[in-house]
């Protein structure tokens, strides 16, 4: 239990719903609300499960309808399914590698073609174990950096270009602080991470004009 759960019960408040399998929160409390999000459409990578299958959850809470996309279109058909039962809007699973933009722009192409827009992208697909640097291979090291960095820049470029250049829109990129201090057998994600952190910024100031914001939230990793 972490620190802050372990202070929630000493007060005697409830605690949240602690799930640790891709299934979907059996009831949610909203903070804001519920209409938060109501008919914009967000575009989430790796959406089939994990921190971006909650996203969705939480966002299709709010009213968003969502794309989930990935390599593996069951996990997604399968999530959609969940998604759309819990929060009744629409989700849209669609098979996508983020290191080729050819396959990116197929998947964008389609998003506008069923839901008429992009208001939200969240950079999420990620590859990440855990190895020491004198085991990593070369070609482990560049496969996590092609779908950690390479993948969050060719996603947002091509709904930049597709989308965001001419209506504005909203990019958030899930990262780590993997890279905030050196950390035993996690050169390869927090080197993509940092990389994705300075990119940020980079793309923040550049396509700010534009009507586009570009943030970053850092999901708290620490490996003993």
């Amino acid at each position: 239990m972490s620190k802050n759960m372990a202070e929630l019960q000493k007060k005697g408040e409830p605690l949240p719903e602690d799930v640790d399998t891709d299934d979907c929160l059996t009831s949610y409390t909203h903070i804001y609300s519920p209409n938060l999000l109501k008919d914009q459409v967000a575009f989430i990578t790796g959406g089939g499960s994990g921190i971006g299958l909650r996203i969705a959850e939480i966002f299709m809470r709010h009213g968003c309808d969502t794309v989930i996309a990935s390599r593996n279109l069951d996990k997604l058909k399968e999530a959609a399914k969940k998604l759309s039962a819990v929060s009744g809007r629409r989700c849209l699973p669609l098979c996508m590698d983020v290191r080729k933009p050819e396959s990116i722009a197929a998947a964008v192409d389609e998003t506008l073609r069923e839901l008429g827009r992009i208001d939200i992208l969240i950079n999420n697909a990620a590859g990440n174990f855990l190895c020491p640097a004198t085991s990593l291979s070369f070609n482990a090291f560049k496969t996590v950096m092609e779908i950690d960095t390479m993948g969050t820049f060719n996603t947002s470029k091509v709904v930049y270009e597709k989308w965001f250049k001419d209506h504005g829109g909203n990019i958030v990129n899930i990262s780590a602080t993997l890279g905030y201090k050196g950390q035993v057998l996690q050169v390869h994600a927090g080197s993509a991470k940092a990389a994705n952190d300075a990119m940020t910024k980079h793309l923040a100031v550049e396509w700010g004009p534009s009507g586009v914001r570009v943030n970053a939230v850092s999901a708290l990793c620490h490996y003993l």
